[in-house]
């Protein structure tokens, strides 16, 4: 357990879990590579009774084989044979559970969605499992655990057969959060700053196995050549790997997000329909709504607009960053990254890249602004002005009758708020009282890497300057 960096949350109810008078059935789910199956084998190595993970594209008999190797590897002297069938498998399960003496018992299934092949029974088989033994015993931890987010809730979760509210905790395991990613370069022993931090966490998120490939002694753009553009870098070739392995007929999935890629603020249903060339349809709200579970893709509905105006987001981080570089790359050179820093790609990049970062640290945000405690609701707004194609960010609409308009910018030293710049914000702040007719007082919020430098323009115009500090607390 002291290999875990951060999860303070996920440890404690793991904690609660095993410590708990009856048995628990728990789904642990989550974007592929986030670190589930490390989370769970590392916080219950010693209790683990039967560990078994599915083979990606296998037959049931392939299933059934690498389950009596792992019978074999966990028990001592099991001689029972290759079973025939998930009832038989789990059957033979129950037989070594019955003659275990442990006090709590850990049966952890990994990538279940794997071990549902077709006409394997494999679901009724697990519903039997647990409604016919374990449910009964005190003594199971059961922990069923899958990248596949959309299988986990719709075939466990949102059972409607065997498995109907059978589940007695769930846990979505998100990326790390930067604070984490901080703390985790310090146990590997590894000399990053705040910025640089937060440059590698725009490529590649928080993504454990993806930080874990970043090495000591290079910079944070060394790094990103070596794993993005080199021909060794496991990111490389990660986009056809990562979205294949999560989703039958990928290019469908694929072909959405790198629609949505070339539009920053989103689109609507119909719009993706129409730029991605697919068919309309449940198909294509199943493909969507997979790709929200999984963490693709956010749906968000605009201030002031109904639910059915709502729009789709392109927010990992990494598939963001392939569309951008890694795809369109025409270049050999071995320092692509670094020379491509100061060009306007990067410049646009990055700026929507740190706004990303921002909306998945509100609750930073928000304890920054000194309003954790009140109720709020997050949104981004539009100008209905198509001339001036005035947008907000970030709006924080709270309880205490205040709006906060959020601007954030991504900048290498103090941002500078020109003449020009002031006439822009004071303009948008204007619009967005005159078309909301909204009565609450607006304050403006600048989010930026090192603060605005205070000058004749910044003063009286903003009344929170805060900086990528918040980010870490």
């Amino acid at each position: 357990m002291n290999e875990i960096v951060g999860r303070i949350e996920e440890k404690q109810q793991f904690n609660e879990l095993f410590q708990s008078k009856r048995s628990e059935f728990v789904t642990v789910y989550g974007r592929r590579r986030v670190g589930k199956t490390f989370l769970i084998r590392e916080y219950y190595k010693q209790h683990i009774t039967f560990h078994l993970t599915g083979l990606a594209n296998a037959t049931l008999p392939q299933q059934l084989l690498n389950f009596h190797t792992c019978m074999c590897t966990s028990f001592a002297k099991y001689k029972e044979p290759i079973p025939t069938s998930w009832f038989e498998a789990f059957q033979q399960l129950i037989k070594r559970i019955e003659k275990n003496k442990q006090k709590k018992q850990v049966i952890f299934l990994d990538e279940l969605p794997w071990l549902d092949t077709p006409k394997s029974y494999f679901i009724s088989a697990l519903e039997h499992f647990w409604n016919s033994f374990a449910v009964a015993r005190k003594d199971i931890l059961l922990i069923v655990c899958g990248s596949a987010a959309s299988w986990m809730i719709h075939k466990l979760i949102n059972n409607k057969g065997g498995l109907h509210n059978r589940i007695t905790h769930r846990m979505k395991i998100y990326p790390f959060t930067l604070k984490e990613c901080d703390a985790y370069f310090k146990y590997k022993k590894i000399s990053f700053n705040r910025y640089q931090i937060i440059e590698l966490y725009s490529v590649m998120g928080g993504i454990p196995y993806y930080l874990d490939a970043i090495k000591k002694g290079k910079s944070a753009a060394q790094n990103i050549d070596a794993i993005c553009f080199s021909e060794q870098g496991i990111l490389k070739d990660e986009f056809t790997n990562l979205y294949a392995s999560l989703f039958k007929h990928a290019e469908n999935y694929e072909a959405i997000v790198k629609t949505l890629s070339k539009k920053s603020k989103g689109l609507t249903r119909d719009e993706i329909i129409r730029a991605a060339k697919i068919q309309n349809g449940g198909g294509t709200t199943k493909i969507l709504r997979d790709l929200e579970e999984s963490g693709f893709i956010r749906k968000y509905t605009p201030f002031g607009k109904q639910y059915r105006e709502s729009l789709y987001q392109l927010v990992d981080f990494y598939t963001l960053f392939y569309f951008n570089f890694i795809q369109a790359k025409k270049n050999t050179s071995t320092n692509f990254w670094i020379n491509t820093l100061n060009s306007s790609l990067h410049k646009s990049w990055s700026g929507y890249a740190f706004e990303q970062v921002c909306l998945l640290h509100i609750n930073q945000i928000k304890s920054a602004l000194g309003i954790s405690g009140i109720i709020t609701s997050e949104a981004s707004w539009r100008s209905h002005q198509k001339a001036d194609g005035a947008q907000i960010d970030l709006v924080i609409d709270r309880n205490d009758q205040v709006i906060n308009l959020c601007e954030m910018k991504f900048s290498a030293t103090e941002f500078i708020i020109t003449k020009d710049y002031a006439k822009k914000l004071r303009n948008k702040i204007g619009l967005f009282s005159t078309e909301t007719q909204t009565k609450k007082a607006i304050n403006l919020a600048m989010i930026t890497t090192y603060g605005v430098k205070e000058n004749q323009y910044s003063q009286g115009l903003i009344q929170n300057n805060i900086t990528m500090d918040c980010f870490f607390e």
